[in-house]
């Protein structure tokens, strides 16, 4: 069999450490392929990655060296200019290259997006698009059996079921360095999204129909990371936790059932929501909901595709109010449809919100074979032969992007709960971590008294 070395090359610290969840996932998945693995995270070694990178080499190794990338920007139109994270993957190739002749494979969710793009770009042997567990142990094999394949391996007809998932493979000092920066650990209970949010790229890369684990495996590995490594603070990265099967009630009753004892937090959709619900999820242990709300009135609404509208946003918001739960709201600005009315309409929408974080972005970053990349060519926004490697943001036409940034910053003007641009968001999180807070911090920024 194989050793295989994988890198997780995410050094991004903002807003907070994320645990390199798809790496742990790919390790459990080689070992129970009978190979011997490694797994390297650049985030615990980021003052001296190239001799990092050596000793691993020297000490482990390799037959094949595997590379995830979580992302390829910020997708923050205001971010600072040195948030484009692909050049220091390539800066990290070409040091592999130095050293090691053995095949560089590519995967992860950023690869997925634009393999062809960025498999040429940085220069490496293969690529996985999408979920690797499987398609790795392949290609591994045929490659080892001299069997020809492709360069890019696509995902297979048949994804990955609720009886094929993998368990991760955490490690010690990853769970310490990531519970002790961030206060938490992330998991994954189902992939796939199929709400169809044109911007999205969650459906290239898990598919447009949600895969559940049961609520038993779910459960299992939770426990597993509490009786092991102490934790007591999750959040789920599901594209979606709030399915329209209700399968995630399940999780909660299970989580329950064995006396799990975990707070938790994970993404919502602001659907409709009832309180014998709410009080289910948050006698689980939910805290905390992150509400991918993403346009402030209904016709940006409907220019992104949603299927819901501003008023089950509110309703939404006041039942979390009602049952005292946390919710953060994410919103982007200027999106197809938006225009100064649109604007204006949004902003006396997101006043309506009380006791929440909100969160805004302005213009969307554009990316390849989704809806609104085929928006941004027919209306002339970017041509049909950009790679959309480096950053191209949509903003309608219908409205001037200065004039839009100055309105939100009025708006948001001395509120410490509205948060606009990011970094000014990040600049109050970073002041937090110096007082010793850990956790989502932007529960931090809600003042609870107000608007009682």
């Amino acid at each position: 069999m194989s050793r295989i070395l994988l890198i997780s090359s995410n050094t991004t610290t903002e807003p907070m450490p994320v645990y390199p969840l798809g790496m742990a996932l790919i390790a459990s998945s080689l070992k129970q392929g009978g190979h011997a693995v490694e797994q390297l995270d650049l985030l615990l070694n980021f003052k001296n990655i190239p001799s990092s990178v050596t000793c691993s080499i020297a000490q482990f190794d390799p037959d094949f060296i595997g590379i995830s990338i979580r992302n390829i920007d910020t997708e923050d139109s205001l971010a600072p200019e040195n948030t484009w994270y692909l050049a220091d993957i390539k800066h990290l190739v070409e040091h592999i290259r130095k050293i090691c002749q053995k095949p560089i494979i590519l995967g992860g969710p950023a690869f997925s997006i634009m393999p062809e793009q960025i498999l040429e770009y940085l220069n490496a042997d293969f690529g996985i698009v999408g979920e690797g567990e499987i398609s790795l142990n392949k290609l591994i094999y045929d490659i080892s059996n001299k069997i020809k394949t492709k360069k890019i391996l696509y995902p297979a007809q048949t994804p990955i079921d609720q009886k094929e998932f993998f368990s991760p493979f955490y490690e010690k000092k990853l769970v310490d360095y990531y519970f002790d920066q961030s206060g938490m650990l992330n998991y994954q209970t189902k992939r796939g999204c199929p709400h169809g949010c044109n911007y999205c790229s969650y459906p290239l890369i898990e598919g447009k129909k949600f895969r559940h684990q049961t609520p038993e495996f779910v459960v299992d590995n939770l426990i597993r990371l509490k009786e092991k490594f102490h934790v007591d603070t999750l959040f789920f990265t599901d594209s979606v936790f709030n399915d329209r099967q209700d399968r995630y009630l399940k999780i909660a009753e299970q989580m329950i059932k064995r006396k799990c004892n975990i707070r938790w937090a994970a993404y919502f959709r602001p659907e409709n929501i009832k309180q014998d619900e709410l009080k289910l999820l948050k006698d689980s242990g939910l805290y905390a909901m992150e509400v991918g709300s993403d346009a402030a009135c209904d016709v940006s609404l409907k220019g992104i595709n949603k299927s819901f509208a501003f008023e089950d946003i509110f309703t939404f918001n006041e039942s979390c109010i009602k049952a005292k739960i946390f919710c953060a709201h994410f919103f982007m600005f200027g999106g197809p449809k938006e225009t100064k009315m649109t604007v204006i309409e949004g902003l006396k929408n997101i006043e309506r919100l009380k006791k929440c974080a909100v969160f805004v972005f302005s213009g969307i970053r554009i990316l390849p074979r989704t809806g609104l990349h085929k928006i941004a060519v027919e209306e002339g926004i970017i041509s049909s032969n950009n790679d959309l490697l480096k950053p191209c943001y949509y903003i309608s036409p219908l409205v001037d992007k200065n004039w839009m940034d100055i309105k939100i910053k009025e708006a948001f003007h001395k509120k410490k709960d509205r948060v606009f641009p990011m970094e000014e968001g990040l600049m109050r999180m970073r002041a937090l971590k110096i007082f010793g807070f850990k956790g989502l911090l932007w529960d931090r920024l809600i003042n609870h008294k107000k608007n009682t």
